[in-house]
């Protein structure tokens, strides 16, 4: 695990501020969004370890450093297939329905990732215009029989000629994904503001990319949590 004094400006001044030993924090942190734990089962299992940790220092550290984990995943992410599917899924936030957009290629690699406070055709373009500028024009979009989705689809393709395929059938691959996430959110019995929401699933994300080999690594690192705290050394 990187030590404080080889950490880059930005994340060593979060860490700074955060007081507590670097292992704990970054252990709390991939644990949270890697595993299908609540903030007061890490508070109970540091408890066990002897570590006194507050569910609600968790909250903070993964809320401050997530974002920096998801900016240094990006520079490292392995470019993606030109055939995309792409579906969303419902998140809770705040006791209403959000929707987290979702896209993997044929291979099942995850192209990207939005939330939205709506499902419509402005949620979807917006998904499809970060999606493309993350990862380049795609070929092919699968979807289901969403007119958003496809609408948006249409509307980008006045600049951008991309095939599109409306079939639920071959859209399982993408729909069988979205578990990966569910399974992870429900034991955190919805989420308390679209911020948070926002971060946290990024974490989820991230993670999950990583166990699909999706990060470029050139320094040889075996584990997916080995390349998760690498991303901050």
């Amino acid at each position: 695990m990187a030590k404080t004094k080889t950490l880059p400006v930005g994340v060593g001044k979060v860490l700074k501020r955060l007081h507590y030993p670097l292992g704990v924090i970054l252990l709390c942190v991939r644990w949270y969004v890697a595993y299908s734990l609540s903030l007061r089962n890490l508070e109970e299992m540091m408890a066990e370890r002897g570590i006194e940790v507050d569910h609600s220092s968790v909250h903070r550290w993964v809320i401050k450093l997530v974002p920096l984990f998801e900016k240094a995943f990006r520079r490292h992410k392995r470019p993606v297939g030109k055939s995309w599917r792409m579906d969303e899924t419902y998140i809770k936030v705040k006791g209403q329905w959000k929707y987290l957009y979702r896209a993997v290629d044929k291979e099942g690699n995850m192209v990207d990732f939005l939330l939205r406070a709506h499902r419509d055709k402005a949620a979807a373009r917006r998904y499809f215009e970060k999606a493309i500028a993350q990862n380049g024009e795609p070929e092919t979009v699968t979807v289901d029989r969403s007119g958003a989705n496809l609408a948006a689809l249409e509307e980008l393709n006045a600049d951008t000629p991309i095939k599109v395929r409306q079939n639920k059938y071959l859209n399982n691959v993408i729909e069988q994904d979205h578990r990966a996430v569910k399974r992870i959110v429900k034991p955190m019995m919805g989420f308390r503001t679209f911020r948070c929401a926002r971060i946290i699933l990024s974490g989820m994300e991230l993670m999950h990319m990583i166990r699909k080999g999706q990060m470029q690594d050139e320094r040889n690192i075996k584990t997916a949590a080995e390349q998760f705290y690498s991303l901050v050394a």
